[in-house]
């Protein structure tokens, strides 16, 4: 990426990291990612990827995807409480939709789990919390699959529907 809103990519990369508060590239690794809006999502959905380099001499980032002259991008770092707020947003969203769950499956990345919430089993306790006692399996994965996208730093619930008794 060579320019973001006519600058230099690396010199809006330098201001951002200055205002996440990392001043040592060392502190770089896996804090922040890039975000890409997928194209028609009425969700405002977006697919995370690794920032893989720098170039100074081009003031250039490289990230780990393909984007062309014009594409939208932000900065996105991990969190755990907007993960879990993100996270209790969208079953919220598909429980509201009146859908009769029986039961499910749960894919998440192997960065989030307890190394982003502290603890085991966190991600399943939220969406039992929101959908009851449901049973559920799921794994964790270097990439997970949503409709024709590989998606990083996420989680994919897929819910097994009771039929219509209509």
């Amino acid at each position: 990426v060579l320019e973001l809103d006519g600058r230099p990519a690396m010199d809006v990369f330098v201001e951002v990291l200055a205002e996440a508060g990392i001043n040592d590239l060392r502190e770089l690794s896996g804090a922040l990612h890039v975000a890409l809006p997928v194209s028609g999502s009425d969700t405002g959905d977006y697919m995370v990827r690794n920032l893989l380099g720098l170039d100074p001499e081009a003031r250039a980032i490289a990230i780990g995807d393909r984007v062309e002259e014009g594409d939208a991008l932000m900065f996105c770092r991990r969190d755990q409480e907007a993960a879990e707020a993100d996270l209790r947003r969208m079953i919220h969203g598909l429980k509201e939709r009146a859908l009769r769950p029986c039961g499910g499956l749960y894919f998440s990345c192997l960065a989030r789990g307890p190394g982003m919430f502290g603890e085991e089993g966190r991600e399943m306790a939220i969406i039992q919390d929101v959908l009851g006692d449901l049973p559920i399996i799921g794994f964790f994965g270097n990439g997970e699959i949503s409709f024709d996208r590989l998606y990083a730093y996420t989680g994919v619930l897929t819910l097994f529907l009771e039929p219509d008794p209509g």
